[in-house]
This record gives structure tokens, sequence and C-alpha cells, in this order.
């Protein structure tokens, strides 16, 4: 009988994801245990792990670029960013509350993002790309927090 459930249950897989979570949720609270899709369950476990890893690295990419423009371009009202700045701050907090071990990665996201968040600010400013520092000037609490504005 067990042998049965296992092919069906990878198949489902390849064939209705949702019914294949289903089937694990169910096979997990039964503590059936020898007749989880093993293989597939750790892949879309990892998967999960490298989104929410990406989504906090999009999400500070964003914030870091919003920063500067807000900062260095004077020439557009400021308050333009505010509603993004306020935005992205939003969603890296749920993240970061739905899985606090993420914020041993904000330090190495920031650093890493930096140079592509400068980048990306000169070219939608159309500002040369000296007038943004070349090293992050933000502090970690300052970008996290909901009233800097710099």
């Amino acid at each position: 009988m067990q042998t049965l459930a296992q092919p069906r249950t990878i198949s489902c897989y390849d064939e209705d994801w949702l019914r294949w979570i289903d089937a694990q949720i169910r096979l997990l609270s039964e503590k059936r245990f020898s007749e989880l899709d093993l293989e597939n369950l750790v892949e879309e476990l990892d998967s999960m792990k490298t989104k929410e890893l990406r989504t906090l690295k999009n999400r500070l990419r964003v914030l870091i670029m919003h920063l500067l423009k807000c900062e260095f371009q004077k020439s557009h009202p400021q308050n333009k960013w505010h509603a993004t700045l306020v935005g992205q701050r939003e969603r890296i907090k749920a993240l970061l509350d739905d899985s606090p071990s993420l914020r041993r990665k904000l330090v190495e996201y920031v650093q890493v993002n930096y140079p592509y968040a400068r980048k990306m600010a000169a070219l939608e400013t159309q500002l040369p790309l000296a007038t943004f520092p070349l090293d992050n000037p933000y502090s970690i609490d300052q970008i996290l927090d909901h009233d800097f504005m710099p």
C-alpha cells in the first residue's frame, strides 16, 4: 500500500502542485512520514527560502535607490518618493516580522545592493553617477526607520 502512495504523490506534484501540497500537509498531519515526497519537499522548502531572501534583497535595493533619489534629485518634489519609501519599509518590516532570522542578512544585502541602487538612481534621475556617494551613506537604522527621510 505504501508503495502506491509514493508514486501517486510524486506524479501529483508534476500534474497539480496545489493538490500535491494538500497531500503533503495531510501526510504530515497524519504522521505518515514514510509516504512523503521528500525529494520535492526539500526542493520546495529550499525554493521558499531562496524566494524570501531574494524578496528582501529586492526590497532593500528599491528602498535604497529611492532614498538616494529623494536626497539627491533636488529638482523632483521629495514627497513623490515618500510613498515608495513608506511602502518598501512596510514590506521589509513584514518580511522581518515573519522571519526575524532575515535580520542577520541586512548588512550584507545593503552592502551588496548599494552599487546597483546607486547606478539605477543615476539612470532614473539622469544625474551623473558621481552625484551619488560611492559608499552607502545610510545606516541600517535609517534605512528601516519609517520617519527617516533624507
